[in-house]
């Protein structure tokens, strides 16, 4: 089969997408990723065609209004900034989908959910959508809010929180999709019917996060879509004599959160690290951390792949990214999150609940002295160690790619793959 991945966003939002599409690739199908042209190498350099998506998106989180509303500082008036600077970009994106789509004539699309385009292109195809994500909160559940509000539960409207906060892109572009649609895709402005996936894939792994009792069959936790590729990475020979030279370290990294003054919280890592009594990798990432001088009890890299470094670290800081976060729990890592806006929050709240780290530190209140007390916890809480070592080993025994392409099969939405699995799959999270 022709599968299309439409996925958009930052590097947390592209990885898992070619993991998934490379699982597709050896099932025997064929696969196109649509994803920002900055992707091109990345994707392309693993054997997956690629078509070009607006690579503005990611421009536009080096804008002052998008590091004041990453950073919290912003509030609604920054968010409503980011979403006025969108909106031509989200009309490039609408066209560079359905040129992709075109071109490409797909079996089957799978995509991400900015990739806003995506059930609309299915529709003018005749051809069926699956949602895939990396964060729950696109299918309704009474078990917990939505992750992108900042409630743990709000009760009886744990579902509204659901349906609004998946259904907001919709309604912020309702106008520019309609005109796009009838412009384009020669459709009614409007569907006659609401437009639905024909099923979820939740790309994390039910060990951290359960599938919900009340979810419908057609959703599936699936486990985390892990590029195993990355194992052949080795640290190089400064990072390699750093280890050596002592104790595991902290690993402190930011992922692709810029911020507003990295000077400022480089010194606010130095000093935890420092106070904790703790050595440190700090990756720079996406500019929350500045590179700066060398110093015996840490080292500074620009980034490395985290399946690889995190199981040689002694604990993890970061800001919460699905990604992340999965990653960090899958080395069974005591893992520290310093939350900046979204989901991480979530995330940062769901850690805490396993017992695999400390309590969250909020972004807009992080000091020195809390960060050298988390530190301190997640390096010394024997009961967190061994929580965190558990909750790894279950992670690593999963196959969330396999267990993805096994759901689809079983929905009748892939033929199924031209050669047997080469092992035996968990049952993928239900509950």
């Amino acid at each position: 089969m022709k599968i299309a991945i439409h996925t958009l966003g930052t590097r947390g939002d592209i990885q898992p997408y070619l993991a998934l599409a490379l699982g597709l690739k050896a099932a025997g199908h064929t696969v196109l990723i649509a994803a920002p042209t900055q992707y091109e190498a990345f994707i392309g350099g693993r054997g997956i065609p690629f078509s070009h998506l607006p690579g503005e998106f990611l421009d536009l989180m080096d804008t002052p209004e998008a590091k004041a509303a990453m950073a919290g500082g912003g509030g609604f008036a920054a968010g409503f900034k980011m979403i006025k600077q969108f909106k031509p970009i989200g009309r490039k994106q609408l066209k560079a989908e359905w040129q992709a789509a075109q071109q490409f004539q797909p079996d089957l699309i799978i995509y991400h959910p900015k990739a806003i385009a995506a059930l609309h292109i299915a529709e003018r195809l005749s051809c069926p959508a699956v949602l895939a994500s990396p964060l729950p909160g696109f299918t309704p559940t009474r078990q917990f809010a939505s992750p992108m509000v900042p409630f743990r539960s709000v009760g009886p409207f744990n579902p509204l929180t659901h349906t609004v906060m998946a259904e907001g892109a919709e309604a912020i572009f309702r106008k520019m999709i309609a005109e796009w649609r009838s412009s384009e895709l020669n459709l009614p402005k409007k569907p006659a019917n609401k437009l639905k996936p024909r099923a979820t894939l939740y790309a994390y792994s039910p060990s951290v996060l359960p599938s919900p009792s009340d979810w419908p069959d057609d959703v599936v936790v699936t486990g985390y879509w892990f590029l195993e590729e990355e194992r052949r990475w080795q640290p190089d020979p400064a990072l390699q004599a750093f280890l050596d030279a002592g104790e595991p370290p902290v690993y402190v990294g930011f992922g692709s959160m810029p911020g507003l003054d990295p000077a400022e919280l480089t010194e606010l890592v130095r000093q935890a690290l420092s106070d904790a009594g703790k050595r440190g990798v700090l990756a720079t990432g996406g500019g929350a951390i500045q590179a700066g001088p060398a110093a015996p009890d840490l080292h500074i890299i620009e980034g490395a792949p985290h399946d690889q470094l995190f199981p040689l670290m002694s604990a993890c800081v970061h800001h919460g990214g699905a990604g992340t976060t999965g990653a960090s729990l899958r080395a069974g890592k005591p893992t520290i999150i310093c939350p900046f806006f979204g989901d991480q929050p979530f995330w940062a709240r769901i850690v805490r609940d396993l017992g695999a780290g400390p309590a969250p530190i909020d972004k807009k209140h992080l000091t020195s002295a809390l960060l050298a007390a988390a530190i301190i916890e997640a390096t010394t809480n024997a009961g967190m160690a061994r929580r965190a070592a558990e909750i790894g080993a279950r992670i690593r025994q999963e196959h969330g790619v396999n267990n993805a392409i096994a759901h689809l099969e079983r929905q009748g939405l892939l033929t199924p793959r031209s050669a047997p699995a080469a092992q035996t799959e968990p049952a993928a999270g239900r509950g």
